[in-house]
């Protein structure tokens, strides 16, 4: 018997096990630590009460990791252990979910290459949105950078559109871990030292096609000091996905960005 039940109480450790199984035959796949999980689902608004737990006994194996901000969840991961897989478990995890979450919208992002989940988000009333991509960069001789002023609500307002979830402002500001902020009026960036992750990266429109968004792509790279991991740009901001390009960074997955209105 599958017992479905909030997630409160239970450790990271355990979490972080339950997830590397379900996510380890995906297209990327999850080998995450604790403190990486951990750093990862606080900065998108983890609540544990409102996640959600499959339980064969006292085995965790389904997840729903949900978030909130006000008015709107997010999903930030569903998974099922490869050895419960095909029971119904994701989808009672996600009707629990949608039946007791306290928000307006209900937001998700499902690796495209993943029919199965995005065809059962669909079922279960999620729209498309939008598509958005992934990619890594790394950076041949990163020098020294010096960490800027520029505030996040002014870099927003740079963008030529909205970041996803966990890239936005209210997503960086929960954030547990450091994060680094380099640029200047022209242009600046947020990267996460810990795991390389850019949350944001915007120029100034008056700025751009000078060379500041490459510039901006070393100094964070100089900042995290590892290659950096570029998730979810837009793919209505074919300019990003150009300059990346030209960058020479190299696109992982591509994501589908899903909303239900509850």
């Amino acid at each position: 018997m599958i017992d479905i039940r909030p997630l409160t109480g239970i450790d990271f450790e355990t979490l972080t096990a339950a997830f590397n199984d379900a996510f380890s035959d995906y297209d990327i796949p999850a080998k995450y630590t604790t403190e990486y999980l951990t750093n990862l689902v606080i900065r998108r608004g983890y609540r544990s009460d409102l996640a959600v737990g499959a339980f064969d006994g006292d085995r965790l194996v389904g997840f729903v990791f949900n978030c909130l901000d006000g008015d709107e969840a997010y999903n930030s991961g569903t998974g099922v252990v490869i050895s419960h897989r095909r029971r119904g478990i994701a989808r009672r995890l996600m009707q629990r979910s949608i039946e007791t979450l306290p928000a307006k919208r209900y937001i998700l992002e499902v690796i495209e290459t993943n029919e199965r989940a995005a065809a059962l988000y669909r079922e279960l009333g999620f729209v498309e949105t939008r598509r958005v991509q992934c990619w890594t960069w790394s950076a041949a001789a990163p020098g020294a950078v010096s960490k800027s002023d520029v505030d996040l609500d002014t870099i927003r307002s740079w963008c030529n559109v909205a970041p996803t979830w966990q890239n936005d402002v209210p997503s960086i500001r929960r954030a547990s871990e450091p994060y680094f902020i380099v640029g200047d009026e022209r242009g600046a960036a947020v990267v996460f030292p810990s795991n390389g992750d850019v949350a944001m990266l915007a120029v100034n429109s008056n700025a751009r096609r000078r060379g500041v968004g490459r510039t901006l792509l070393s100094a964070a790279a100089a900042a995290a000091g590892k290659p950096l991991r570029i998730m979810n740009t837009d793919d209505r901001d074919s300019g990003i996905a150009a300059f990346l390009e030209r960058c020479g960074a190299q696109r992982t997955v591509r994501q589908i960005e899903m909303v239900r209105t509850l």
